[in-house]
């Protein structure tokens, strides 16, 4: 690759009367813009020959990075490698190129897989009941609260507004909660690193909507004490809502709705394969307990006799989106869900599991385990074991990248200063573990050897280290900025 052209921006690739194509005349007729919408001077656009453009971007397009071509570590996310097949049926055109508003009749196979679905997260998870409207893991969360809500003041208990928080929590819980107009209330956490029992006891009042609780908690272990917690939250009033972001090393071991838990959010986008890199696509189907079921938003899919029905009417009264939410990623899940069947789902969990803790044992004689008790789907250091040499989390990382591997999430969660989590999903062989624990060791050596080549990484990469704070407080976002610099 010649990295003087394809390194650069397209502007810099611009020649004065260079052009690619130009679009035919058009067939149907001139139509002239309206004067003042014309434009003053002409629009400043880069003028390139067409296969310089395809270069350039194709180039480009190998600069990203991806499950499909590389180990994707991401604690707190689980990006799962996402099977081909999902994103063929998700493309047939009888799925494909329906309508929202086409008549029930019409797309009878359409419907079956959304209340097929709901069936089978029902019981993947032990609820009675799911919706499929919400459009995001954080969409979840805000139903789920929405729902909670709508509960409560449906047999009068209106001073019920806050919502229990563990200090571990995704910081989705509380802005979730916020949004719904409660009031948060954090839990303290053990030095264990789970929910404080004695702690919760006293935040427990008649004033109580519900406890918010992720499990595995974001230090990827599991809540031990969930049976007392439930029990504590029921008898003051309060719901209990389970946050799915980790649901993934669940998954053939336990079921929320047997934890006791009411209500849930699952995002289809983390443990059922789909792809959310770049911000989304997601989706965050809401489930609830027997007697909630009435809360759930519409639309919704229900079956009488062989035939499905789209309901649009409900006691709920709770609207999260017009339609069915995102139905391309229902897809994609159902897809996973099929393929591996009530046999082999039972295994995404264990394997999680192993992996994780494969990694975790084997790289804790040189990174700081700060909790070492066993762990779920992932784990969390608190950067090197040896602080002298100065390198930090943030160095690690991006030393990483040198080597090839997407850097997994640091800095998060907020309880250790230098935390790096590591998530390994299911997928993953021991071969491509061996070598990351490998390159992970590597580092160690080399920042007490040469901190400075790990303080100054990446080296490899077509950016080198960047200003993080200059980047935030003054980004260049346009050309005719970056040539005034």
């Amino acid at each position: 690759m010649n990295n003087q052209l394809y390194g650069n921006l397209i502007f810099e690739l611009s020649r004065p009367g260079r052009c690619g194509y130009s679009l035919p005349k058009n067939k149907f007729g001139h139509h002239e813009v309206p004067a003042e919408m014309r434009r003053k001077a002409d629009a400043e656009l880069p003028e390139c020959d067409e296969l310089t453009v395809v270069r350039h971007y194709t180039n480009l397009s190998n600069n990203n990075f991806g499950v499909n071509n590389g180990f994707y570590p991401l604690g707190s996310c689980t990006m799962k490698y996402n099977p081909i097949i999902n994103e063929e049926i998700a493309a047939m055109p009888q799925f494909a190129a329906i309508h929202p508003l086409q008549p029930e009749d019409t797309c009878q196979g359409a419907l079956q897989v959304y209340y097929d679905m709901q069936k089978a997260l029902a019981a993947i998870t032990g609820l009675e009941e799911f919706t499929l409207n919400p459009f995001a893991g954080a969409h979840g969360e805000l139903t789920g609260l929405m729902i909670i809500r709508a509960y409560h003041q449906s047999r009068g208990d209106m001073k019920r507004t806050k919502v229990i928080v563990p200090d571990s929590a995704h910081g989705t819980n509380p802005a979730s909660a916020a949004v719904c107009g409660l009031e948060i209330i954090e839990v303290k956490s053990t030095a264990e690193g789970v929910v404080d029992v004695n702690d919760l006891r006293g935040l427990l009042d008649d004033t109580v909507a519900a406890m918010m609780m992720t499990n595995p908690n974001t230090l990827g272990l599991f809540e031990p004490e969930i049976p007392e917690i439930q029990r504590l939250v029921h008898e003051c009033g309060g719901l209990m809502y389970y946050d799915g972001a980790n649901l993934n090393p669940m998954l053939g071991v336990c079921r929320p709705g047997d934890m006791g838990f009411d209500v849930m959010h699952i995002n289809l986008h983390k443990t059922f394969s789909t792809p959310h890199g770049g911000g989304g696509p997601g989706s965050g189907p809401v489930g609830v307990r027997k007697g909630l079921e009435k809360f759930l938003p519409v639309p919704k899919v229900e079956k009488i006799g062989d035939t499905y029905h789209i309901v649009t009417n409900g006691e709920g009264n709770i609207h999260v989106g017009e339609f069915f939410g995102n139905f391309g990623v229902m897809l994609k899940a159902y897809t996973y869900i099929l393929t591996l069947g009530n046999e082999h789902i039972k295994l995404v969990g264990p394997l999680a599991t192993l992996n994780a803790n494969y990694i975790k044992e084997s790289l804790k004689d040189c990174y700081e385990l700060p909790i070492g008790s066993v762990c779920k789907h992932e784990f969390v250091f608190n950067g090197l074991k040896y602080k002298s040499t100065g390198v930090t989390t943030m160095d690690v990382a991006k030393r990483l990248l040198d080597y090839g591997y997407h850097a997994p999430t640091i800095y998060f969660p907020l309880l250790f200063h230098e935390a790096m989590m590591i998530e390994p999903t299911e997928n993953e062989s021991k071969e491509t573990i061996d070598s990351f624990i490998g390159t992970l060791r590597k580092i160690a050596e080399e920042a007490a050897s040469n901190p400075d080549v790990v303080k100054t990484a990446p080296h490899n990469t077509p950016t080198g280290r960047v200003d993080d704070v200059l980047a935030a407080k003054q980004p260049i976002l346009t050309w005719k900025q970056m040539k005034s610099i």
